[in-house]
């Protein structure tokens, strides 16, 4: 035992000496350089938000930009608002929507890395050390220029052993020194009591204390639409839905071919343009690869795709503002456990993938995350597969390293590489660096191409994000007073949209009630409104996916809710956009598929389907009864006519057409417009077994059973016999 403390011992002091050490001597070596402010400061916005129609104009104009920008994450955003800030002529192209890939499918936090720390100190790593300080730095700077989209998070690491309480406090404590005075707040040590009184879903048996420390938390698509906005009001030309089919070349007149432009396609138009550029970058997240065999088909991949997968669950599974770090999963991930907008974000895997538009969940990555999340909550908090309400996968583009063949060992690096025909390649790294990334790309860029900015250094650290200007904590209430919003509504839009919220609002419809005035809801259980719809339409939502996924966050927290708001939402974008018809059937289709293959929707029916029946036969007995209450006609299945029926008899008279197939559509697993009673029987087995969280349409018959039984009550007692009628 004596020998264990002290090897203990000498590796926590050995690892706070060595961060300290490193510390100081990497903040002398790596000290940044004084710059005049008077000379940096940002160019003010030139313009109010010009529609798609102009940007493409912008794009087709045969003018040359400086730079061409390809790809529209964080990274791509980031370059563009960069570029532009500095003084370039800007463009930048993305195949589907800004966000569409990984920028969107992130964990949401604004962080370090506590984990590469661990790693960096460990190992003496300092690459390792250098990208954990630099993402610090820069967690900083994101959590100041875009106010109204991030805030610091409290998350707490439980320990269950002992000694591990200092061993984890001074690492922690190491993470909040390599911060310096740029850290969020101080962490700090629990008690096994103060734990569990913020976090009292939490696991009590053998805890013995827990470290809370902070990192930032952001609305990640949002973030980069943010982003990219900001930078086509300073004059960028940013277009969505633009693909680019071919690389330009041409001679510099030395003989050697450098890049001179794309030839691209508009998606929603299905024009083909060229848009000259002086310079190109490549910001294509996992398809940086892609791009660069346009430029030269025999170079080598630099890429090594992983695969990360979130599952969401419902808010009351973690406290409103603590998240939860588990350190050490059972295949020696990390797993976090954190609050999302009234929702909880559990994940992530780490897995290598194969490169795709169309990431998918499987059923596999969800069992493990929740099997791990087991592990941390007590007996009270039965962790149920039918709680999922939505699920992604997101394609991490890691840097490789041919000498490391797991990815979890690849650190989130970036690297800047100029080819010989001066294609500039911003690969790796993490969406809590993408600003300083954009920085290193453009000054690359500015060096390799020649390029003539009325700005040589980068301003974009002094840069208030879209909707960060008149931003206060408090905006909400001036929403509530000035517009007669509900306070619920009201905050949502001044997080989101920051002092936009008040555009925002002025598009919302009357709500024909005392209270609220304005700002009729799309769903029930979300804050979102009508006029938010209209709004994404001028910030470039051109499909209902751009809608659902990246202007509203449905998608992401529910997607059994994004689908039953997907008529509302289309019929607003078709008069945003004047859809016919069939254009709306064709976008309710895609959306439809996106939520099933890419949110989860289909892994969760088909883990229904899976679910054998688990029924005890009183309880068959007893469905079967009440299937055949519904089913008045003995047809053998329960039809729409029957549902409609039932909810009538119920005083539900007003249900829309789109309402009942909702119903129908949760239960009818075989997907032929109708339930049967195996169908049934199996939704009833899952909902005892946890595996589905409720059902409409079994609360339905159960109601359907009571009414009989009342009636049935009626008839048995007369007024004669029940003891008076006086």
């Amino acid at each position: 035992m004596t020998s264990r403390m002290f090897k203990f011992g000498v590796t926590a002091a050995s690892a706070c000496v060595g961060s300290v050490l490193a510390s100081y001597t990497l903040d002398r070596w790596n000290s940044p350089h004084v710059v005049n402010n008077a000379q940096t400061l940002p160019p003010k916005r030139k313009r109010t938000l010009p529609p798609r129609a102009d940007q493409i104009k912008s794009l087709m104009s045969g003018e040359e930009f400086d730079v061409l920008i390809i790809g529209g994450g964080a990274t791509g955003a980031g370059c563009a608002l960069d570029s532009v800030t500095r003084g370039l002529k800007t463009a930048l192209v993305e195949l589907d929507d800004f966000a569409s890939g990984t920028s969107s499918r992130s964990t949401k936090l604004i962080h370090g890395g506590v984990r590469y720390l661990q790693k960096a100190i460990l190992g003496l790593d300092l690459e390792q050390y250098r990208m954990v300080k630099e993402a610090l730095q820069e967690r900083a700077t994101m959590l100041e220029s875009a106010p109204h989209l991030t805030h610091p998070l409290p998350i707490m690491l439980p320990v269950y052993t002992w000694w591990q309480v200092p061993y984890y406090w001074v690492g922690i404590k190491a993470y909040d020194l390599v911060a310096g005075d740029r850290n969020v707040k101080s962490s700090y040590y629990l008690s096994k009591k103060d734990a569990l009184e913020l976090f009292p879903m939490l696991k009590k048996d053998k805890l013995c204390g827990a470290i809370v420390y902070y990192d930032g938390q952001q609305d990640d698509a949002r973030m980069c639409l943010a982003v990219a906005l900001t930078a086509a009001r300073h004059g960028a030309t940013v277009c969505n839905h633009v693909e680019v089919k071919e690389l330009l070349k041409k001679d510099d007149g030395t003989g050697k071919q450098v890049l001179c432009g794309a030839k691209v396609k508009d998606h929603i138009s299905g024009k083909e343009f060229t848009v000259k550029a002086k310079c190109i970058v490549n910001a294509a997240g996992p398809f940086t690869d892609s791009i660069r065999k346009m430029d030269n088909p025999t170079v080598k991949s630099i890429c090594c795709p992983s695969s990360g997968v979130h599952i969401v669950l419902p808010g009351y599974y973690s406290p409103d503002q603590m998240g939860l770090l588990d350190p050490s999963t059972s295949d020696g991930r990390v797993i976090f456990f954190l609050p999302w907008q009234r929702q909880t974000i559990a994940g992530t895997t780490d897995l290598p993938c194969e490169i795709t538009h169309n990431p998918t969940p499987t059923e596999d990555e969800i069992q493990f995350i929740l099997s791990e999340i087991k592990n941390y909550l007590n007996a009270d908090v039965e962790v149920r597969r039918g709680d999922v309400l939505s699920a992604w996968s997101g394609i991490r583009p890691l840097v490789s390293d041919p000498n490391k063949d797991d990815t979890q060992s690849l650190a989130r690096n970036h690297i800047v590489h100029v080819s010989p025909s001066n294609l500039i390649t911003i690969a790796g790294g993490k969406w809590t660096t993408y600003r300083a990334m954009a920085e290193h790309t453009i000054d690359a860029a500015i060096k390799a191409c020649n390029l003539k900015p009325e700005r040589a250094e980068a301003v974009t650290s002094y840069l208030k994000i879209e909707g960060g200007q008149g931003w206060t904590p408090t905006m909400y209430i001036r929403l509530v007073q000035d517009f007669g919003l509900e306070c619920e509504v009201a905050q949502h839009l001044a997080k989101s949209y920051g002092d936009r919220a008040f555009a925002v609002s002025k598009m919302a419809s009357l709500t024909g009630k005392r209270w609220p005035i304005i700002g009729n809801r799309i769903h029930p259980e979300f804050p979102y409104i009508d006029a938010e719809i209209r709004y994404g339409v001028r910030e470039y939502a051109c499909t209902a996916v751009d809608m659902i996924a990246r202007r509203l966050r449905l998608a992401f927290l529910n997607v059994q809710a994004a689908q039953e708001a997907l008529p509302v939402i289309v019929d607003i974008m078709g008069e945003e956009l004047q859809w016919s018809k069939d254009e709306k059937e064709r976008q309710i289709k895609n959306a439809t598929e996106f939520l099933a293959n890419e949110m989860g929707h289909s892994v969760n029916r088909t883990s229904k389907e899976r679910i054998p029946i688990k029924l005890s036969k009183e309880e068959i007995q007893t469905y079967i009864k009440r299937f055949q209450l519904i089913d008045k006609d003995k047809k053998g299945y329960v039809s729409i006519n029957d549902i409609r029926r039932a909810l009538k008899s119920f005083g539900d008279a007003d249900v829309s057409g789109e309402q009942l197939h909702e119903i129908l559509r949760e239960i009818d697993t075989n997907m032929n417009g109708q339930v049967e009673l195996d169908e049934y029987l199996q939704m009833m087995s899952a909902i005892k077994t946890g595996d589905v969280a409720y059902s409409r349409f079994a609360r339905m018959a159960e109601l359907e059973e009571q009414k009989q039984e009342a009636a049935n009550l009626k008839q048995k007692i007369s007024v004669d016999r029940s003891g008076g009628g006086l």
